[in-house]
């Protein structure tokens, strides 16, 4: 389903936005859209005389893809976002792991757990852009060998046809016994 994101936005943006293209983000749970927009514009002006469109836009894409959609736009080198998800996520940590949040709480670089934990996820982000582009290319290389593969039964099945025995298939050498 997330296959042409990117290009269901593009075809409905509106021309009046005199965009020079978009930069569209997503994950499981939510789209990001950046609007490109010449060096010389306003974002505030975009963002206060877009809403309307961009409400309509989100709520199609939300029905469409399932995700909450968030905005934002850039003028040169200038990104503002004007919305986001706050999406929870849960985790699991250990003493030595909470320590860390608790010592960034005390320290005052954080307000929260939650914070602090977010705090540490940008920290790695930044630092470590490189090799996480390096593992996102990896997994592209992957979905792109996995859709040139053959169907799973699963697929099959979803896809309401019969599930057949196949000669030699089985869970056991005593299998039908």
């Amino acid at each position: 389903m997330s296959a042409g994101i990117q290009e269901w936005f593009a075809a409905r943006m509106p021309k009046s936005w005199n965009a020079g293209g978009l930069d569209v983000v997503f994950d499981q749970d939510e789209i990001l859209v950046v609007v490109e927009l010449p060096e010389t514009s306003s974002i505030r002006h975009f963002r206060e005389s877009t809403r309307d469109e961009r409400m309509v836009l989100a709520g199609a894409a939300e029905q469409r893809f399932g995700r909450k959609v968030s905005w934002g736009a850039r003028a040169g080198d200038v990104v503002v976002v004007f919305t986001t998800a706050s999406v929870p996520v849960m985790t699991r940590l250990r003493l030595t792991e909470r320590r860390v949040l608790d010592t960034l709480i005390d320290a005052g670089v954080a307000r929260s757990r939650s914070e602090a934990l977010a705090w540490c996820v940008r920290l790695v982000g930044d630092n470590e852009k490189e090799w996480i582009a390096d593992l996102r290319t990896a997994f592209e290389a992957v979905e792109v060998a996995r859709s040139r593969g053959p169907r799973s039964r699963r697929d099959r099945a979803s896809s309401g046809d019969a599930l057949e025995p196949v000669a030699g298939e089985g869970c056991g050498e005593d299998e039908g016994e």
